[in-house]
């Protein structure tokens, strides 16, 4: 699966603010909910139960909250690199400021798997990780993010 399936422009948000874990997972509930048809209070939510199992911040200065949503007809992805960097107990105990948010349907469990693995791997290279990081503007933000071509 390519980042490009279920991440659109209309949801990568560049020098968000960012303040804490929990205002962050509420600001992108509203976001996601502005540009689907999903609930904003359903995806803050599932998001929070998520992060009670165990921390999505993965180390290097990202997290990837993720959840399944029975509301969610297909994945849907949103990026946003904040002004600054925010507490997220991440596994590395490092602070994060690129967050890659993944709702899937609820019954998508090898999808969700999948792409999981897609963003991980991804965000896992220290040059896309910089170019994210140095991005001026949202389009920039979405075209790294989705560019294959060896970034």
């Amino acid at each position: 699966m390519q980042i490009s399936q279920i991440l659109s422009p209309e949801l990568t948000f560049a020098a968000v603010e960012g303040g804490s874990k929990k205002r962050v997972l509420e600001l992108i509930g509203k976001l996601i909910a502005q540009h689907t048809q999903l609930d904003a209070d359903a995806i803050y939510e599932s998001l929070i139960a998520r992060e009670k199992l165990g921390s999505t911040g993965f180390g290097n200065g990202i997290a990837i909250p993720h959840c399944r949503l029975e509301q969610c007809t297909e994945p849907v992805g949103a990026l946003l690199q904040l002004e600054s960097r925010i507490d997220f107990d991440s596994l590395d105990g490092e602070p994060v400021d690129l967050i890659f948010v993944l709702l899937v349907p609820h019954e998508a469990t090898e999808q969700h798997l999948l792409i999981l693995k897609t963003l991980a791997e991804r965000l896992d290279r220290e040059e896309v990780r910089a170019e994210l990081r140095q991005a001026s503007d949202a389009q920039t933000l979405y075209r790294v993010m989705v560019d294959d071509s060896g970034a």
